[in-house]
């Protein structure tokens, strides 16, 4: 897919067209693009939908991951994945009841 530039990437995100796709359109632009189109938010809203699961920040750091599991070359990942995906000196974790 052809990268937006700086430029457009920021037309796209002032113009609000983004506003009206669906989350299949969201998630079949924003995915393969470098620079946000959109606001970060609305973006993650439709990988969520559009995966079926719960996604967190971090995940958005190892984005070819996403891709896969989009593409459907790779499964969800489990919760222990996700929290490895974390790098240990940034690790914390508390778990309520």
């Amino acid at each position: 897919m052809r990268q937006f530039t700086k430029k457009q990437a920021f037309d796209i995100a002032e113009s609000g067209i983004w506003k009206d796709m669906t989350d299949e359109q969201i998630v079949k632009m924003q995915l393969y693009q470098r620079r946000l189109c959109m606001s970060f938010g609305r973006f993650h809203d439709a990988m969520e939908k559009v995966l079926g699961r719960p996604i967190f920040t971090h995940e958005f750091v190892g984005v070819d991951r996403l891709k896969q599991e989009y593409e459907g070359t790779r499964k969800a990942p489990d919760i222990e994945e996700i929290m490895d995906m974390i790098p240990v000196d940034k690790k914390i974790i508390i778990f309520t009841p």
